[in-house]
């Protein structure tokens, strides 16, 4: 199927008019609607407004209502909303009830004391220390914690808690 002259003229008439692109395809006969479609973005005609409704008028808020803190204290705050949305050409409303997230406490349930590295480089290391990388392996400063390690473990007993965390744990966590 070619573009005449003639039926591209037909093609301008019928988009101007409104016509959607299958109504246009279907008309002109023999060309499908996303021939149709292509054939209008590449002779650049204007776009049309969309029908079947309102068109929604999206305004930005000039100012914005005070926010509560997101950790507002140890107990969860409540909040309710509108939010607007649109579905189909139809503006909806609806209410919406947001919590604050309650702030999680990631501190030890035991005392811990942080181990004082030996500062061992990676010649220096054995199977009884600890392999737990300290720094940047790119910059000068960079050694392993060194301290003793059990027999199970690469890792001090610090480091292993900081390793190995049970999976109860890090789902509470999240």
């Amino acid at each position: 199927m070619n573009w005449t002259d003639e039926r591209v003229e037909r093609l301008k008439k019928l988009w101007a008019d409104g016509l959607s692109a299958s109504q246009i395809a279907a008309q002109l006969g023999g060309v499908s609607r996303n021939a149709v479609i292509g054939k209008v973005h590449r002779l650049n005609l204007p776009g049309r407004a969309k029908s079947g409704g309102q068109a929604s008028v999206r305004t930005k808020r000039t100012t914005a209502a005070p926010r509560a803190p997101a950790y507002a204290g140890r107990t969860a705050a409540q909040a309710t909303r509108t939010v607007s949305r649109s579905s189909g050409g139809a503006a909806l409303q609806q209410q919406v009830d947001a919590v604050a997230v309650e702030e999680i406490d990631t501190r030890p349930t035991e005392d811990v004391v942080v181990p004082i590295s030996r500062r061992l480089t990676l010649v220096e290391l054995s199977e009884r220390t600890c392999k737990w990388p300290i720094g940047d392996p790119l910059q000068e400063g960079f050694h392993f914690c060194g301290n003793d390690s059990g027999e199970a473990s690469p890792y001090c007993g610090y480091h292993a808690k900081l390793a190995f965390q049970p999976s109860s744990e890090r789902r509470r966590a999240r």
